[in-house]
């Protein structure tokens, strides 16, 4: 064999190795993915069904539920058009309040309920992901839309203290 097929060989004996550790990469993060997803999407059912994704937005105001177990929260995740139940078992965060910025990861029941598994309370408000603050914007002008539609029954915007 001349050395130029042996050249030949190697190179693509080396091509497929990184081809096939490449795969398996992806093949690896692609379990560890997870999706953000605003109360609009969920609502309309843009979410994967039957895998753990994050939800974002708002901890309404008034809706902080605690059960006689001490564990079990519910509270409802809004992003100022639309609102999703979450219920949660665990100890929350620290920074956990109402009408305060919160991240849950889980996954939607088919009541519409958000099972989450994990609860994130946003430590500074001052920064905001791009997604949230276009889901956010883009949810303050649906409101200003739904208001001018129909004025008698314009949802009301939650206040946001910073």
């Amino acid at each position: 064999m001349k050395p130029r097929h042996k050249r030949f060989i190697y190179i693509a004996v080396a091509v497929a190795g990184v081809a096939v550790a490449v795969g398996l990469i992806l093949y690896a993060l692609r379990g560890n993915v997870n999706l953000y997803f605003t109360p609009t999407q969920v609502f309309n059912n843009e979410v994967p069904k039957g895998r753990s994704f994050r939800i974002g937005g708002l901890v309404e105001a008034g809706s902080l539920k605690r059960e006689n177990d001490g564990l079990t929260v519910k509270f409802v995740i809004t992003d100022l058009h639309k609102s999703i139940p979450v219920v949660y078992k665990g100890i929350l965060p620290d920074l956990f309040k109402e009408g305060k910025g919160v991240v849950a990861q889980g996954t939607v029941e088919a009541s519409g309920v958000m099972r989450a598994e994990e609860v994130l309370a946003k430590h500074d408000e001052n920064y905001m992901p791009p997604e949230a603050a276009d889901a956010l914007k883009k949810a303050q002008a649906a409101n200003a839309a739904d208001a001018a539609a129909s004025p008698a029954n314009a949802p009301v915007a939650i206040p946001v203290a910073k």
